[in-house]
């Protein structure tokens, strides 16, 4: 049986990106975040902002429980270790200074974006490697 939707390297890039806006649009060191645009005046809360408030919840929901379903608590807690991992020999490889709180906060949101991307697409990646369908994915006919 063919698959209908093939997955592949902008599969996956779409997913990146998705997770990458969702994650810096909701807090990002700039200061230009849904975070920073309540926070700066909590009294004038708007139906706008609970509206974007919930659109960014929707994306988090989507993202945690696509990753949590995928990876499972075991399988995140291993892409967690994975990145941190990476973060720090990167931080230790090229110098970094760990007091700029602006470069950990990039590398620990590129990082989070990350392992919610490999989550969102890795039932699609063990299917290409196993060759195992989810149930489901099956279809009735």
């Amino acid at each position: 049986m063919a698959s209908k939707n093939k997955f592949g390297w902008d599969g996956f890039l779409l997913r990146f990106v998705f997770a990458i806006i969702v994650v810096f649009a909701t807090y990002n060191p700039e200061g230009v975040s849904y975070y920073h645009w309540v926070s700066e005046n909590l009294a004038e809360f708007t139906v706008l902002k609970a509206f974007i408030g919930v659109i960014l919840l929707i994306a988090w929901i989507i993202l945690i429980r696509a990753t949590l379903g995928s990876l499972g608590t075991f399988g995140i807690l291993l892409a967690a270790a994975f990145f941190g991992l990476a973060i720090w020999l990167v931080i230790d490889v090229l110098g970094l200074s760990t007091d700029n709180f602006r470069v950990i906060s990039y590398i620990i949101e590129v990082m989070l974006a990350s392992v919610l991307s490999i989550g969102v697409s890795w039932s699609h990646v063990r299917r290409r490697i196993s060759g195992q369908v989810d149930t489901d994915e099956l279809e009735r006919d």
